[in-house]
């Protein structure tokens, strides 16, 4: 698959897992990022192993149209990231609202592990936003805040 996502050069987005503990979580992470051209980014370590069945049945056969970045840590993967690269962090703890990002092309969407979100030494170093989640209580699983994040991005940058 080449990296080039519709409507421009390099993938429409970078999702990117830090410390990511379901299996199916991922797997469905990793469809929607198959359907959108974006990039999928995991940080070690993970709750699982990428052979279990679990994610590969989450998976199912759209790992083939993903470009999957496997990082050691949080420092491996900073390592990574070129001159001018922005990390947007998802959190409950953050006060602007994802719909006012502004994103573009190549932005990288950060998201916690499913049961305690991003450290705080990590999201009060990046720019935060949040899912509205007017009905109070627990937070959106992990691939549905991953996939609506995913899509307004993709929404701002194509103009769907």
């Amino acid at each position: 698959m080449s990296d080039a996502a519709p409507g421009g050069d390099g993938p429409l987005l970078r999702v990117v897992l830090f410390e990511p503990e379901k299996a199916g979580n991922v797997g469905n992470v990793a469809r929607t990022c198959a359907v959108l051209g974006a990039d999928l980014h995991l940080i070690r370590p993970f709750g699982f192993h990428l052979h279990d069945r679990e994610f590969r049945r989450a998976v199912m056969d759209y790992l083939e149209g993903v470009t999957l970045h496997e990082h050691a840590s949080w420092t491996a993967f900073q390592g990574t990231l070129g001159a001018g690269a922005r990390v947007w962090a998802f959190s409950t703890h953050a006060t602007d609202l994802h719909t006012r990002a502004g994103f573009r092309r190549g932005d990288y969407l950060l998201f916690g592990p499913e049961s305690r979100g991003l450290p705080a030494w990590l999201r009060d170093a990046l720019p935060k936003l949040k899912l509205p989640q007017p009905g109070g209580g627990r937070s959106l699983n992990l691939s549905v805040a991953a996939g609506v994040a995913a899509f307004e991005a993709g929404r701002q940058i194509e103009g769907w």
